[in-house]
């Protein structure tokens, strides 16, 4: 059991380092349940999620949502998009209604509590498991693309990119000697994301919206799809390129699968793989506003040590340099 208010003073006032074990079965237990003193801290660093005993019953996971991301209009949309998917037979594990409601306020804090589901990750080598995913995850865009989010947001070059990139620079972490690298680099990278993402043109739909294996729990030959925290507007390939690895050869071959499966549920515009690089610079840039923002939250440098290290800015420089260049390459091919 972890307690995380044995860190450091330097990250006092952050608002997780009220989070006590004590508040959360406290908190727990002011929706009616007993809990049963047994609680374990899971591994997530943009919430805090617990698996928390319950008195004469399976454990349920606690999810404290981290103050200011999501309004609670937000967290709602993505409870009712999780019921929805498990409503059409989909296995999303939405969140339990307790009196009425699936968002829950204490002291301060916001919660959920779930269910409990067991499972193993997917076998990411598994051509047949990649054409599984595919089709549940057409599955989920065919039931999503009925509908639209009226309060989460719309995935966008500015927010991922142009808002990162700012956070990044504004930050303080940057080595001053490679400063002026960073601001040539995302000059021309950002140009050239802008001008990608307006010339394919690609269907909004409603997205997991982090869709990669760490979030998939594989049981009784199956797909289970968890933590919905990202989810959003979006084309549909955001949902599809993170299971791809490996080189382009092994990629394309993927996705063949992939697609394969997906097309079984739902159209696929095949003009939207040449997002896919486009998508995960935007990633490697956003990860890194992502954590310069949380540097003040207790598990951030704990994970984190290397970020504010020289190396690690040189290396991410190279990388994203690297990604810059594979923006001007063709995209990999599926053929109808």
């Amino acid at each position: 059991m972890i307690d995380e208010t044995s860190d450091s003073t330097d990250s006092a006032a952050h608002p997780f380092t009220r989070l006590t074990p004590d508040l959360v079965m406290d908190a727990t237990e002011s929706t009616g349940f007993r809990c049963d003193a047994r609680i374990l801290q899971l591994n997530s660093y943009e919430n805090r999620v617990y698996q928390i005993g319950i008195e004469d019953s399976d454990p349920v996971i606690g999810k404290f949502y981290r103050p200011d991301r999501w309004t609670d209009a937000q967290i709602l949309e993505e409870h009712t998009f999780t019921q929805l998917l498990t409503d059409s037979d989909i296995s999303a594990i939405p969140p339990l209604e307790i009196n009425g409601t699936t968002l829950h306020h204490f002291e301060g804090f916001r919660f959920s509590l779930s269910p409990r589901r067991g499972g193993r990750a997917p076998a990411v080598d598994d051509l047949n498991t990649l054409e599984i995913l595919g089709s549940h995850i057409g599955r989920i865009h065919a039931v999503a693309g009925e509908g639209g989010f009226e309060h989460r947001t719309q995935f966008s070059v500015q927010e991922f990119g142009l808002d990162a990139r700012d956070a990044v620079m504004n930050a303080g972490y940057v080595p001053s000697e490679l400063m002026p690298a960073f601001e040539s680099l995302y000059e021309g990278i950002l140009s050239d994301l802008t001008t990608l993402f307006d010339r394919v043109h690609v269907n909004i739909l409603r997205l997991h919206g982090d869709c990669h294996m760490g979030n998939v729990l594989w049981r009784d030959d199956l797909p289970h799809f968890v933590d919905f925290d990202d989810a959003r507007s979006g084309p549909a390939i955001q949902d599809l390129w993170m299971m791809l690895s490996g080189e382009r050869e092994q990629q394309q071959i993927q996705m063949m699968h992939i697609l394969r499966g997906y097309r079984q549920f739902n159209h696929f515009n095949l003009a939207e793989l040449q997002l896919i690089e486009g998508l995960r610079a935007l990633r490697m840039i956003h990860h890194v506003a992502w954590i310069a923002r949380r540097w003040d939250d207790p598990a951030f440098p704990r994970a984190f040590p290397f970020f504010d290290s020289e190396r690690f800015w040189s290396e991410h420089l190279l990388s994203l340099k690297e990604q810059w260049a594979r923006l001007s390459e063709p995209a990999i091919e599926i053929y109808d």
